[in-house]
């Protein structure tokens, strides 16, 4: 098998394939399958998905409805990756306040879709006390 690189000089010239997990098919129109949305996506150095090199895998997707809280853990293939931030930001999420919900709709999905001014932010610790005390366990 001919394989073409995405990237020259790679940092893992020879990763573990792993087979690709079954397809779970949905039984229910809302049915949501977490995994289903990430596991094709494709690995910056190799023709692989991130599923087939277990970069990503499902039980490393955490998703707690009742905090509205969700969470990837992506393995790169080698300690010293230097991919991974590019990994992240294939992973990436997108927020968005509902259409017509909000005076200032497109500010706010601005807002919250750029890392730069998310980071910003978040160093006023008047806001992250608030985010924090949003985030905290409501329940028990």
């Amino acid at each position: 098998m001919v394989v073409s690189n995405m990237v020259s000089g790679l940092i893992n010239a020879n990763p573990v394939v792993y087979e690709r997990k079954e397809r779970q098919t949905r039984s229910a129109p809302g049915d949501v399958d977490e995994y289903a949305h990430i596991r094709d996506v494709k690995d910056p150095e190799h023709p692989y998905s991130l599923e087939e090199l277990k970069v990503i895998t499902e039980d490393a997707i955490e998703v707690d409805d009742k905090r509205s809280y969700v969470r990837v853990t992506f393995t790169p293939t080698v300690e010293h990756c230097s991919m991974a931030t590019v990994i992240g930001l294939c992973l990436r999420v997108d927020i968005r306040v509902a259409p017509g919900s909000h005076a200032s709709e497109a500010a706010v999905n601005k807002q919250l879709n750029d890392k730069e001014r998310v980071a910003a932010a978040l160093e006023n610790p008047n806001l992250v006390d608030m985010v924090d005390e949003c985030l905290a366990p409501s329940y028990g």
